[in-house]
This record gives C-alpha cells, structure tokens and sequence, in this order.
C-alpha cells in the first residue's frame, strides 16, 4: 500500500538531491506536480539549493512561474537563497516560458479577432494622481492600442505616448528586418514600442535581452524587496448599490451611451507580502529612502533609481535537518525552514469597489477576455483582465473601479465602442520616417515585473 511518503517521487529524488534518481523520475513523473506544500521539485531544488538538479528540471521545462502553497515562485525562492548562477538560469527559463505561452494561445487569440470583426474602443482610466486615456483599433487579426501614459509606479506618472500591436500572423523577426514591414508587437517578439510624437523617435522591448540587460536585472532583483500583491477574491460578493435619500432604489446610470445597474463589491481585499532575509541593512536603508523620497513628490521613479553594483551570490543559507518523511508530514502553516529563514512584511487593507453592468454594450466579457490576452504585457491590462475574468452579475462591466497597486483604485470606463470598416493596415505599421532610440532604460522594464 502506497503512502505519503511514496507519493512524490520525484519530489524525494530531489529533496535528497540525487541527480541519478531525478534523471530516471522525469521519465515517468509530472514535473510539475506540487507536493503536500505546494512546492513543485524545481521549488525544492532551489530552497535547498541543489543547482545540478535546477539545472537538469529546467532543460526538461519545469514550470517556474508556479506559486507554492506560500505564494512564492522559484525564482522568488531562488532570489532569497541568493545564488546568482541560479536567478540568472530561472530569470532567463521564466521568459522563455511566458513567449511560450503566449505563442500558444495565438490561434484562439486570432479566432477571437477574427470574430470580433474591425472596431474601435476607448478606455478611461481615472487615478487619484491623473487619468490615462487608450484607444484601441482592431483590423482583422491586427491590434492597435494608442496610450497618454508610458508607466506608473508608487504615485508617479510617467507620461507620453505608448504604442503597441499585436498580428496574429506575424513570424519570428531579426533585429535586421526592414522597419517598413516591422510589427510594433507581433506573438513571438512581444514588443512595447514607447513612441514620442514629436522627435519621430520609437523604443522597443525586444523579445530576448542581451546578458548585459539580463546582469542588470539579476543585479535588481538581488538589491530589492521580493514583492507579491495579490487581489483576494474568494469572498467577494455583489449587491445592488442603492440610491435617494428617503426613497431608496436600485441605482442605475447612464455611462456614456449605456444605461447601466452599479453594483457594490463586497468582500475585496489586497494582500502586500514583502520579503527582505536576502538583504543587507544598507539595501533596506537606500530601498526605504527611495520609496519615501517618491512618496513626497520627489521625482520620476527612473530617475530617482539608484546604479545597482553587481551583486554577487550570497553565503547559503544552514541545510535543513529535516528528513524527507519529516518535511511532508509538517503542517504547512508550521513547516521549519527548509531555504533561508524568512524575514516577511505582510499587509492586508479591505477595498471598497463598485462595478456598473450594462446589457446595451455590444461585446461579451469572453470576447473582451480574449483582447485583453493581447494586451496584458502592459501590466494595468493584466490587472483589468483578472478582474474581468472574475463571476461578475449579467451584462457587460462598462466602469470599473479596480485595484491597480496596494494603495491605488483605478476607475476604468469603456466610454466608446464602435465597429468599423476599411480601416486601413498601414496605421499599424511604424510610420517611415521614425527612427528608432537605441536607449532601453532596462531597469524600467525590470522594474514593471518586481510584483507580479
């Protein structure tokens, strides 16, 4: 009779770090399976530190985007362990993993534009801080978003104009191609093109970094904060928002053209973790001047970024004294340290939230889902998208007021819909005439990914 004990093979090869007895389990075993813990075995190869092994389940596609049971990913473990040699194999697997994923999910995502037809929408975002206006065109399988702002981070706005497609159809492209028939976001090179209007002048985020680029982010990641928020949304309910003095009635509203029920939203909370046991005090000193210099309407987040030094591996953490028999039969809540004892800040705050449902809007929640899949890169979208995706009432969420950050509630209104025709291919092309800005700002793209 099987037990506990047997069920995991792979997991125990692993946590013994065994490469023989690992290399013959990948043969027969899930790799990515999660144990009692949540943990898969690249989770366990990091914690406990056995390269050769993360090494080995990497070249066989372990999954490293996976949270355990914790709501960490290996590479969030391996940050903490602190060797470098291992974020940098996990940093480069996780990109490639996400191009993977994404070029997958081309055919329904070509399906889905093709169903839609040609249109037109506009997006209204609504900050404390300011408003971001998009307006996103459609064109058979092609996606156009025209964007007022570059990026937002702790109460800061970077504005200008940003710009990104997305073709269906595109094939893999070397940086040589002619700019005349260059994408500004195709499937396999998902590209963020930043163009400024008014020096002619576009940037791109290639699909792959260069090692420079890649040192500069492990170099990031090491000297910062392990961060993980999280929307809670098992106990959300909804009901109907009430409106008048004396007589109360169900409120219902015009949002643009679209008449509309508003609906309260119960129950939302946001969940900050915070982990810093792979820092020293001098990075938790500058981290905390450069949050509250921020705060205070000290500048543009970019240029407030300290030059990170290279980081070099750490000193491993003490091996665990735990046997295999003894690591699963641990409560998780009460589970010893198996990687580098924990230094976490958690922060839960409830948010209120309202939601207006129209039956008038000519699109279904599915199909706006699939558009949003195109454009979540941009990560305000990934975050309109999860809460698309939740069971909301019937109809379609024409205004949103959303959690965007622990301390931000975005609204969000879809203020136009139209369907289109002949709109012409050419405006999804850079025009001739723009000339491409070779300087990335690497960190600001590192930076976009630390929460997520």
């Amino acid at each position: 009779m099987e037990t506990l004990c047997d069920r995991f093979p792979l997991h125990k090869a692993v946590f013994e770090g065994n490469l023989r007895k690992v290399s013959g389990c990948l043969r027969t075993c899930d790799i990515e399976e999660r144990d009692v813990h949540g943990n898969t075995p690249l989770h366990l190869a990091v914690l406990l530190g056995h390269r050769e092994c993360v090494y080995l389940l990497l070249a066989h596609g372990a999954p490293v985007k996976v949270k355990n049971n914790f709501g960490w990913s290996p590479l969030a473990e391996a940050i903490s362990y602190g060797d470098r040699q291992m974020i940098t194999s996990l940093l480069k697997k996780l990109k490639q993993q996400s191009r993977e994923a994404l070029e997958e999910r081309r055919p329904q995502l070509t399906a889905a534009l093709q169903e839609l037809g040609d249109f037109y929408v506009e997006i209204n975002w609504i900050f404390k801080a300011g408003y971001l206006y998009c307006q996103e065109y459609c064109h058979q399988i092609l996606v156009k978003m025209d964007s007022t702002l570059v990026d937002f981070n702790d109460m800061k706005w970077q504005r200008g104009d940003l710009t990104f497609t997305f073709n269906g159809d595109a094939k893999v492209v070397s940086s040589s191609v002619d700019i005349d028939s260059f994408f500004l976001h195709c499937i396999r090179e998902t590209v963020l093109c930043c163009v400024r209007q008014r020096e002619k002048v576009f940037q791109r985020l290639r699909t792959e970094d260069t090692e420079a680029e890649i040192e500069e982010e492990v170099d990031l990641l090491m000297s910062s904060d392990i961060v993980s928020a999280m929307m809670s949304t098992k106990p959300i309910t909804f009901s109907r928002s009430q409106a008048g003095w004396i007589w109360r009635a169900d409120r219902t509203e015009m949002v643009g053209p679209y008449l509309s029920e508003v609906y309260s939203i119960n129950g939302m909370m946001l969940i900050s973790r915070k982990r810093r046991e792979h820092l020293t005090e001098e990075d938790v000193v500058k981290n905390k001047a450069l949050i509250d210099n921020l705060s205070k309407g000290g500048g543009n987040i970019m240029d407030s970024l300290p030059e990170t030094s290279r980081r070099h591996s750490l000193h491993p953490p003490p091996k665990t004294g735990l046997t295999w028999d003894e690591y699963l039969l641990y409560d998780s809540e009460r589970l010893p340290p198996i990687g580098r004892p924990m230094v976490l800040k958690e922060d839960k705050k409830n948010v209120k939230a309202h939601v207006a449902m129209s039956e008038e809007f000519p699109l279904s929640v599915d199909l706006i889902l699939k558009v949003l899949e195109v454009v979540a890169p941009f990560k305000h979208f990934n975050k309109l998208k999860e809460f698309v995706a939740m069971k909301l009432p019937a109809g379609f969420p024409v205004r949103i007021e959303i959690p965007v950050f622990p301390t931000i509630i975005a609204r969000v209104t879809f203020q136009d819909f139209k369907s289109c025709s002949n709109i012409p291919s050419s405006m999804f092309f850079i025009p001739r005439d723009y000339k491409e800005d070779p300087n990335r700002q690497s960190k600001r793209y590192s930076l976009c990914h630390l929460v997520e």
